[in-house]
Order: structure tokens, then C-alpha cells, then sequence
């Protein structure tokens, strides 16, 4: 069933209702492929399924797409990452910053079951991708997770940790290089944020009134929910 969300488009600071029909979560888009296949190791020996093919992409019910203030998760084991998010419109790609909030012990024994355990918040400020598309390997994505009081930075590095939009939809979608109207695309990083804590996440691009990020809270509530909040400043 399609979703619709309403994204501040920066900075011209005009409103648009966007209706998404297909969400997609874009795996192992590492640009460097040693790493990579590091990490791939690594979570083996954790349980976590090796991916059939890298990168490779997981269809997400669009219901699970949300810029809302306060998604609730169930458990205490998933946790989330910064990343861009891209948005196909009728106007051309939109890109701001959010989390493919993933269940880590469904992962265990299914990835593309995981990926459907938990909403996936989005920044409701957004930029025009052809706005910064000739400077893109220049954006930065950092996080901070705060754990008993503790702010400290979890995640810092620039998108170049993964493969350009162009190619990461060129692979889903052959032969072409934007997102047609009404998909959105997570692009996941490798790294992962600590189960239980708090994390903020900011996406920032070079120059003054560039910087767009999503404050997320994480406090645990009955019978096992989490709760958070997201606040985009």
C-alpha cells in the first residue's frame, strides 16, 4: 500500500506531499570491496547470513517509510546507522538522511526478514539530489550515540564509504540513474550502532544553512517497546 509524507524541500523551504509506492534498502553498498568483505566475515561469525550477492536490495513494505516523531520498536536488540536516503519524484531525486533501523537478531537468520521488523525513519528536510550531485563525494555523514549520559561519536565519514546513487541504481535498475517517482532507497552502511542507546545522526554538505540532521532518542517503555523520537533541527 503506498505511503505518503510530507518533505521540506531546503533551501527553498517549499512543502511537497509525496506519495512512495516502492522502498527499497540498498545492502554491502561498500565502495571499498576488502573491507567489505571484512565485515561479511565478521557478522558470519556472528550467525548473520552471508548475501548472495553484494550489493543487493531488499523490497520493504512502504508502510515502514516514516518522518514521524515517535516509531516504536519491539525488543531491545535492533539499532540503526546514518546513511542518505534518496526519494524519486515527478520533479526529479530528492536526498536527505535517515536509518534502515534493522531487528539484529532476526538478522541472525534472515536479512530480508530483518529488514522488515522495523521502521525506517527519514528526515523530513530534504535537498534537491541535482543540487548537490557535483559535489556529493564531499557530504559527510556522522552519528552519536549516547549511552549512561554519554555523547560520543559513533559514526563519522563521508558517503564515499559507499557506492555512488548513480551506480546503486544502475544495479537495481538497469541502465538507468535516478529513482522513478514514488521510490525511495536506503544505501546501508556496514558499520552498525550498539543496540539500547541514543543516537543523533547529521548529514552535512559544504556551505552556509547545509546541514540537516535527525535527533533520535531511544527510552525503553512497557512490555519491551522501544520508543523515539526524532526531531530534524
Amino acid at each position: 500500500m503506498p505511503t505518503t509524507l510530507e518533505f521540506t524541500i531546503d533551501p527553498e523551504n517549499t512543502t511537497r506531499q509525496i506519495q512512495i509506492d516502492n522502498l527499497v534498502i540498498a545492502g554491502w553498498t561498500g565502495r571499498n570491496v576488502e573491507a567489505l568483505e571484512k565485515h561479511i566475515v565478521e557478522l558470519e561469525e556472528l550467525g548473520v547470513p552471508r548475501p548472495s550477492t553484494v550489493p543487493c536490495f531488499y523490497r520493504v513494505a512502504t508502510e515502514q517509510f516514516i518522518n514521524g516523531e515517535e516509531p516504536q520498536f519491539l525488543g531491545e536488540t535492533s539499532s540503526g546507522e546514518v546513511e542518505f536516503v534518496l526519494i524519486g519524484t515527478d520533479e526529479g531525486m530528492l536526498i536527505g538522511v535517515g536509518s534502515d533501523h534493522t531487528d539484529r537478531e532476526v538478522e541472525t537468520y534472515s536479512v530480508p526478514v530483518s529488514k522488515q521488523m522495523c521502521v525506517k525513519p527519514v528526515s523530513s528536510n530534504v535537498w534537491r539530489y541535482d543540487d548537490v550531485a557535483d559535489h556529493f563525494d564531499d557530504l559527510l555523514l556522522r552519528a552519536w550515540a549516547t549511552e549512561n549520559g554519554e555523547k560520543k561519536l559513533y559514526q563519522d565519514g563521508g558517503v564515499t564509504a559507499m557506492r555512488p546513487p548513480e551506480e546503486l541504481i544502475g544495479l537495481y535498475m538497469p541502465g538507468e540513474t535516478k529513482l522513478p517517482d514514488g521510490t525511495a532507497m536506503y544505501p546501508c552502511r556496514h558499520r552498525r550502532h550498539p543496540p539500547g542507546s541514543a543516537v543523533r545522526r547529521r548529514n552535512r554538505r559544504p556551505g552556509p544553512g547545509s546541514q540537516a540532521f535527525i535527533r533520535v532518542q531511544r527510552q525503553h517503555v512497557a512490555r519491551g517497546y522501544l520508543n523515539k523520537h526524532l526531531e530534524l533541527n
